[in-house]
């Protein structure tokens, strides 16, 4: 399968971005363990992502509860927050005569423009308050550089600056990646193949995401996360 730049996702993204919940898929054969070296990675659950959030995701306060009970499976348990400065380059106030989803070109590529969120100290920037998760050893932050966006947990929009969360997870001994949480199509996609891309076994569970499916972004994000050997499975799939 063609191997596809992962910030060509975000190519033809119009003005309009339908918001919605994800699809089917075929579930795992066989049931995938949580061992000690798997880690759970809980992609931006914020309240600016979720209903009454400025970037809501449709349904993305629903897979909240089953988060949270996913996470009593696992010794090892990761967060990420958005964390952006208040005049950062990904923002469409910053760019005058754009307005949200307005695509620009920046020096790493293309950028879609976002409503203003997950601005650093701000409410819009916590973990929804349902989010349970006390046992989880580090939150990771991402995109507080004002001039590059950073949707992978791993690397920045430039695809070369390092989070240092692959370090991380070596030095800990960590194998296994399985990843949740918002959006599918783009966070948690991008999320999930740079895992792949620092050399971890890969899962996505589908039913604890949803995404933003703006210009089949979301069909694409699944084509490219299969192609980087990211596996696709559901919660009840997980041993």
């Amino acid at each position: 399968m063609q191997q596809v730049n992962r910030r060509h996702l975000l190519l033809g993204l119009g003005a309009t971005a339908a918001l919605a919940g994800i699809g089917g898929a075929a579930q795992a054969a066989t049931k995938v363990s949580a061992g000690s070296r798997s880690v759970l990675i809980v992609v931006d659950v914020q309240n600016c992502f979720i209903p009454g959030g400025s970037l809501a995701v449709k349904e993305g306060d629903v897979i909240v509860p089953l988060i949270n009970t996913l996470a009593k499976k696992f010794q090892n348990v990761v967060l990420t927050q958005d964390w952006h400065t208040a005049d950062h380059v990904s923002f469409a106030s910053q760019h005058a005569g754009k307005k949200p989803f307005d695509s620009v070109k920046l020096g790493y590529g293309n950028q879609v423009l976002w409503p203003d969120h997950c601005v650093q100290g701000t409410e819009g920037a916590a973990l929804a308050k349902d989010l349970a998760i006390p046992q989880a050893q580090l939150v990771i932050r991402k995109g507080y550089h004002k001039n590059v966006d950073s949707y992978s947990a791993f690397y920045e929009a430039d695809g070369k600056t390092s989070t240092g969360l692959g370090g991380y997870l070596k030095q800990r001994g960590m194998k296994r990646v399985f990843v949740v949480g918002l959006a599918t199509d783009f966070c948690v996609a991008w999320t999930a193949m740079d895992a792949r891309k620092e050399g971890f076994e890969t899962y996505v569970i589908e039913d604890a995401c949803r995404g933003i499916d703006a210009a089949g972004s979301l069909a694409k994000a699944w084509t490219d996360m299969k192609a980087k050997g990211v596996k696709r499975i559901q919660s009840a799939d997980l041993a």
